[in-house]
């Protein structure tokens, strides 16, 4: 093998050991993962570019409100929507009924209105008819939006 081979070896592996000792030293041999946010603590509210995208906030605002009552973090609210057998684990895991849940869900949508409507991304008219829809609606209906993604309804509403 020539110097030259030797030098080049060399000079990368001394550079793959810095690299790794770079690593470690900047944190990179621990792994601690962040804090869920509190859903009790209100989020700003972006200002949306679009209905959809309002859309989007106000199922996350919803989320943070029935999270917030339940106290669990918004992750595992989620997780248990996510299909009616894990709902029903964390529904009686919690000793709820499922109405209320339903009251419960129901509390966060109207919380997430009154945050839209306090940011101004709702309207008066608009918060209106949302609050109509959240005492309405069947919630199963709404949850089956959510775990869908279909939110154009809602976005409708706001348009």
């Amino acid at each position: 093998m020539s110097a030259a081979a030797r030098r080049l070896i060399a000079a990368s592996t001394l550079a793959g050991i810095a690299l790794v000792g770079l690593y470690l030293l900047l944190g990179g041999g621990r792994y601690t993962p962040l804090a869920s946010a509190d859903p009790c603590d209100p989020r700003p509210w972006r200002d949306p570019q679009s209905q959809r995208a309002l859309a989007e906030q106000v199922a996350l605002s919803s989320l943070d409100g029935a999270a917030c009552e339940l106290h669990v973090t918004r992750e595992e609210l989620t997780l248990a929507l996510a299909s009616e057998g894990d709902l029903e684990r964390f529904r009686t895991s919690r000793g709820l009924s499922r109405d209320e849940f339903d009251d419960v869900l129901r509390s966060g949508l109207r919380r997430a209105v009154s945050d839209g409507e306090e940011a101004g991304a709702i309207n008066g008219v608009e918060a209106f008819i949302l609050r109509r829809a959240v005492d309405n609606l069947p919630v199963q209906r709404l949850i089956e939006a959510y775990r869908s993604g279909e939110l154009d309804w809602l976005a409708s509403v706001l348009g």
